[in-house]
C-alpha cells in the first residue's frame, strides 16, 4: 500500500493506519521496511507507531540468545 508522499493523514485515516502499521511492525516488520512499503519517511511510521502507544524494539533487532531448552550434563 504506497500512500501519497505529500498528503496530511489526520483523524480516522491516520488511527486506522497507525494501527495497521502497529501490526505489521508487532508481526516483525521493521520501522524501515514499513516506510519504504508504504513510500514515507521512517520518521513518520516511527511517530505513528509511538501514537499508539507501541513498544519499540531496540536497534539491531531482537539480539537476546536462544533459550536452552535442557541442560547441558544432565543425566536422566
Amino acid at each position: 500500500m504506497k500512500l501519497s508522499k505529500n498528503k496530511r493523514i489526520v483523524g480516522a485515516e491516520r488511527a486506522q493506519l497507525a494501527d495497521a502499521l502497529a501490526k505489521q511492525y508487532a508481526g516483525g516488520e521493521s520501522i524501515r521496511l514499513i516506510a519504504l512499503n508504504i513510500g514515507r519517511s521512517y520518521g513518520f511510521v516511527h511517530r505513528l507507531l509511538e501514537e499508539v502507544g507501541t513498544e519499540l524494539r531496540h536497534r539491531g533487532g531482537d539480539t537476546r540468545a536462544p533459550q536452552a531448552t535442557e541442560t547441558v550434563g544432565a543425566d536422566a
